[in-house]
């Protein structure tokens, strides 16, 4: 599962660190009220957090996260727009979850 989330996470953490802190992460994703964080977003600190630990300190609940991201990068990759994807909130949503596909 390590190998598949290090695949699927191509930003490193003080790069989503420094994304999360924009405007335009803020405003995409679900969320259950207006003023409440966004799904990917949350999943985007835990990310962090997750990538600051070496392999050996992961516990499960990390492990459950990891297959939640992988899951999701691949379902919304294939999901891929026509045209340029720059500043769409396809890639920003993916960008919450670790990936930018533009890389």
């Amino acid at each position: 599962m390590y190998a598949e989330f290090r695949d699927a996470v191509n930003m490193t953490a003080a790069e989503l660190r420094t994304w999360l802190d924009t405007d335009e992460s803020q405003q995409v994703g679900q969320k259950s009220s207006a003023k409440a964080e966004s799904v990917g977003h949350d999943s985007g600190r835990k990310i962090v957090a997750i990538l600051g630990k070496k392999k050996a300190d992961l516990t499960g609940g990390d492990e459950e996260h990891m297959r939640k991201v992988v899951g999701y990068v691949h379902r919304h990759t294939a999901q891929r727009p026509d045209g340029d994807v720059r500043e769409t909130p396809w890639r920003y949503s993916l960008m919450n979850w670790g990936h930018d596909p533009l890389k």
